[in-house]
This record gives C-alpha cells, structure tokens and sequence, in this order.
C-alpha cells in the first residue's frame, strides 16, 4: 500500500472514531444524568475518555509522518505505536474509575442508604444505538488497521469492539433496572469496567511488543526460512531478528553458505536473500544479511554463481 494511501486511511480511521466519541460521550453522559442511570452514566464516561485518547492518537498519527533524519534515521513510525500505548493506559485508568464508582453504588442501594428507582426509557434507547453505532465502527476500523497494518487502528478497533460490549451490558442493566431490580443497573456498569479493563491491558500487551523489539513470531520465521530454502548455492538460516516500527519491519538474518564458495559468490548469495525478503514480505523497506561459512549437505551446494534478478 502507497504510504499516502496508507495515511488517508489511518486519518479516516481516527477521525471518524474522534467524531462518533464526542457525540456519544455528550448524549450518555447528558442521558445517564438526567435519566437517572448509572449504567449508562458509566458507560459516558468512558466515551469521554475514549474522545481525551482520540485527540491524542490523531496528533501522534500526525507527529509520525516526519520524515527520517540524522537522530531518527528509520523515521518517527514508532510513534503509532507508542500512541498505542497511551490508548491502553486511558482505558485501563478510566475502568478503575467507573469500576470503584459503579460499586459504591451497588453498595449504597444494597444497605439502604441509596435511592434508585430505576432509568429513564430514553436510557435504554441511548444505549442500544451505542451498540448499533460501534458495531459498524468496529468492522470498518479494523478493516483499515488490517490494510494499514497501524497498531494505533487496530487499537482504536479494539476500543469501538470493548464500546459494544459495554453499551450491551447498560443497556440490560437499565432494563432489568426499570424492571423493579435497581440494584442491576448499577453492577451492570462495574461490569462495563470489567470489560473495558480487560481491553485495555489487551491493547497494552500488543503495543509493548513492538517497543520492546520482541523476536519475531512463528509464522515470519517460518516465512523466511521458507524463502531462504529456495535459495540457490546452499544457504541455511541461522538467526532471525526483527524490530516493528510502527507497521515495518527491520529484519537481521545471519545465513549460513558453503565454505567452499568464494567471497564474491557469498556477497552474491547474500544480496539474492536481501532482494527477495525485501519483496516478498510486506512491510519490508530494510533488510540486513550476514553470511558465514558452514557445512552444507552436497546436494544443496551446487550454484556457486548467482544473476542478478529483475526488479
């Protein structure tokens, strides 16, 4: 995907969830006060946090278009990431928030020192287009953080996917609350919390990979060894390292050739390996290979001279 192509989408992404989050969080928020229910209250104020992430994301999103220089030769990708991180860390806080306020509500109605008599109809009907609204947010964002492959879109489809779940539970809790138990209303939104908490720590474990230049997983190992076996001239792989920057990747591989070959037949070899991970793996721009002498089995040795492919 074209960088530019690549950017539209991620600011189409972000704003789009910036816009639905202010509207949400003004009519839950408005309609969990007035309509008298704590459910739905909670459930605005995780909106309002989602919007205080939002602007933030949509700044970082910004900040990484800078282009490489001196200090920061691969560029300032990393920053989708870290907006990542900033994402998980407000979701995190804002659901031992609702969690802490939802049950001392529970609390007080169960001994007596509060008065609940349940929500107002309108409630319910706020909290049911919550769902209907993020639904459709989810499946259209976490389409683009799949083209994209930018960790701050893919969280942000985390957060509308949590947003679901969370409406869902309000909304049963404000019916079951106008129902004559208004007890539920209340624990439906620690149960919001639960479920906001267990995204966000979600969303932090994903993100904190690429800051900490996790190894890479299974399958792009295996993709690579599978591309280094068809390697004329006997190779074999025997270290793999990557390092995420933002959605690329910066890949070291140490190959092994045979020792019998000269050096300008390894020099060969190695940059064969360099241009074919380079186009065969997405999200690909560096490639760095290391080649030492080791023992190849006969039948794999047989190409010492190597043309230089097509771009």
């Amino acid at each position: 995907m074209p960088p530019d192509e690549r950017q539209q989408k991620t600011i189409l992404a972000v704003n789009l969830g910036l816009a639905a989050n202010i509207l949400l969080a003004a009519l839950k928020t408005s309609i969990g006060v007035l309509g008298h229910s704590p459910a739905l209250l909670a459930d605005g104020i995780n909106s309002t946090s989602d919007v205080a992430y939002g602007v933030i994301v949509a700044v970082f999103v910004r900040l990484s278009r800078i282009p490489p220089d001196r200090e920061h030769p691969y560029g300032h990708r990393q920053l989708e990431t870290i907006a990542a991180v900033i994402v998980g860390a407000f979701v995190i806080t804002t659901a031992i928030a609702i969690f802490w306020h939802s049950v001392s509500k529970v609390y007080d109605l169960w001994t007596g020192q509060g008065d609940f008599g349940g929500a107002a109809i309108i409630a319910l009907w706020v909290a049911l287009f919550t769902v209907v609204l993020k639904l459709g947010l989810t499946v259209f964002t976490q389409r683009l953080g799949q083209q994209t492959k930018n960790t701050a879109v893919l969280a942000l489809a985390y957060d509308h996917r949590k947003d679901i779940l969370s409406a869902l539970a309000a909304a049963v809790g404000i019916f079951l609350g106008r129902r004559g138990l208004p007890w539920v209303d209340p624990l439906a939104g620690a149960l919001v919390a639960l479920v906001i908490l267990r995204t966000g720590i979600e969303i932090l474990r994903e993100s904190s990979t690429g800051l900490m230049g996790t190894v890479p997983d299974q399958p792009l190992a295996q993709q690579v060894r599978g591309l280094l076996s068809a390697v004329p001239g006997g190779t074999q792989s025997e270290e793999i390292h990557a390092h995420r920057l933002g959605p690329y990747l910066i890949v070291n591989v140490t190959i092994g050739i045979d020792g019998s070959l000269t050096v300008a037949a390894g020099d060969e070899i190695a940059s064969q390996v360099e241009h074919m991970l380079h186009h065969q793996i997405e999200f690909l721009p560096q490639v760095y290979v290391h080649y030492h002498p080791a023992r190849i089995p006969a039948e794999r040795t047989p190409v010492p001279r190597i043309s230089n492919p097509s771009p």
